[in-house]
């Protein structure tokens, strides 16, 4: 869960889910196996029956009962059969049979963790997840003079949160399907390895060794990926002047321009370790015509960037313009004074259970590109600052893990055939509680000195103004 989380911050959840699960895949099917080599398929006089009445499995471990065929007519001297359970006596459509209900919890356990790790390590950083980026650009839009959410104050408000959320998700699924066994899961005392420890680790090993040696490729993308960083937290820290101070012009000092120029830099810098004065040993010349190939090529960036997120910004920009020029925001805004006597923290968290019921349906860039609009009106209306609620509702939009259509890491690991959707349902409305529990902790303690919540912004007010008018 903890490397899962880091390359989520840095990688989309869908991304990272992808390229962790087949990992993980493959460890669950060394541990099943590690047990069925145990397991004895056929026996031929080698079980001897006990009493003439032979113990089920079911009645003494609790597990499903494993089927006996008798072989001889005489049950004293009996050669029996064990036949594995059936699928339907585990309640499994799928096409995996587990020899122990522990191994199929722990494959349960283990998958489902994967995809909330990677929501929880999207939530840290403001390229983490697509919410993200929508808030911040609708924000930025609907208040122009509110220099206040970056790159790196996200990260110090969602970074705790993050942590937080990581170590009772972690408690919670080890509690919901593992039990209560934490000393045993957590001792480091243990000087003998079990088979299932020794098989896990080396197919991890083995996985590993098939990375081979650092590519000068990887190595280009490394030191762009820790100087994009670097520039990112170094743009705008606050406690003293960054870069962007350099450039008078706001347009010129945005995150997207440190990200915007050091990619467009991989489409100059050569995939191939240029080789300045060096001949070939047979002593003619390369032939190879890819030589200068950069690392990054137009098809691969047309393959790989997600235009469908352009699509909806552009839809969440037409959105919010039809609301302020129809007057619908407005309108809307005024249907809220109702809610003035609650308190503010109240509102917050109803518009949160909103939206986390409602994206557990809807897409989440579609669920927040539609609330955007209505929760700014609402906020200026109510005089609160929007931040109060726009940030812990874009978190909110991202704990859609309760189906299988609520975000694509859900489907990916819903098919791999160890979940049911009663199992995500279960688990997935645990870690939404948790979720939103640390969320609106964290909004009313850290965050209200962080971005200054506790009074109503003049560059809110300037935009509640100019929309009324």
């Amino acid at each position: 869960m903890c490397c899962t989380t880091v390359l989520s911050m840095w990688l989309s959840n869908t991304s990272t889910t992808a390229m962790v699960m087949p990992i993980v895949e493959a460890v669950l099917q060394e541990l099943v196996n590690a047990e069925e080599e145990r397991e004895v398929i056929s026996t031929a006089g080698s079980t001897i029956i006990e009493e003439n009445e032979p113990i089920g499995l079911s009645e003494k471990h609790g597990q499903p009962s494993l089927e006996l065929i008798f072989i001889n007519e005489d049950p004293t001297q009996a050669q029996i059969l064990v036949l594995p359970p059936k699928p339907s006596e585990l309640g499994l459509s799928t096409k995996y049979r587990y020899q122990t209900r522990h191994d199929h919890m722990v494959c349960k356990c283990l998958s489902l963790s994967i995809s909330y790790a990677a929501t929880i390590g999207g939530l840290t950083t403001i390229i983490g997840t697509s919410t993200s980026l929508i808030f911040l650009e609708h924000f930025n839009n609907h208040y122009p003079n509110a220099e206040v959410v970056n790159f790196g104050t996200w990260f110090l408000f969602s970074f705790p949160i993050s942590l937080i959320m990581l170590v009772l998700t972690w408690f919670w699924m080890h509690w919901l399907f593992l039990g209560c066994n934490f000393r045993e899961t957590c001792s480091v005392s243990k000087k003998k390895k079990t088979k299932r420890e020794e098989m896990s680790e080396r197919r991890i090993q083995e996985e590993y060794k098939k990375l081979g040696n650092v590519s000068y490729p990887e190595m280009v993308t490394g030191f762009f990926f820790i100087l994009m960083t670097l520039l990112w937290f170094t743009r705008e820290p606050g406690f003293v002047p960054g870069w962007s101070s350099f450039f008078e012009k706001k347009g010129y000092r945005t995150d997207a321009t440190v990200s915007v120029f050091l990619g467009f830099l991989l489409f100059l810098i050569p995939a191939k370790k240029p080789c300045f004065g060096k001949r070939e040993k047979d002593g003619e010349k390369s032939t190879d015509i890819n030589t200068l190939d950069p690392i990054i090529t137009w098809k691969d960036f047309q393959k790989t960037m997600p235009w469908e997120i352009v699509v909806l910004v552009g839809g969440g920009y037409a959105l919010a313009a039809g609301c302020k020029t129809s007057g619908l925001s407005t309108w809307i805004g005024r249907q809220m004074l109702s809610l003035s006597s609650l308190p503010y923290w109240a509102v917050t968290l109803l518009a949160c259970i909103l939206v986390s019921l409602v994206t557990e349906f809807v897409s989440n860039p579609a669920t927040i590109t539609i609330f955007l609009p209505i929760l700014c009106s609402m906020s200026e209306t109510l005089l609160i600052n929007p931040l109060y609620t726009l940030i812990p509702v874009t978190m909110c939009i991202s704990f859609a893990v309760m189906l299988p259509v609520g975000n694509p890491p859900n489907a990916i690991v819903f098919s791999y055939g160890h979940c049911q959707i009663k199992d995500m349902v279960k688990a997935g409305l645990g870690v939404n509680l948790i979720g939103l529990a640390v969320v609106m902790v964290a909004i009313n303690t850290w965050g209200i000195r962080l971005f200054q919540l506790n009074s109503f912004p003049e560059w809110a007010v300037v935009s509640n103004v100019t929309s009324q008018t």
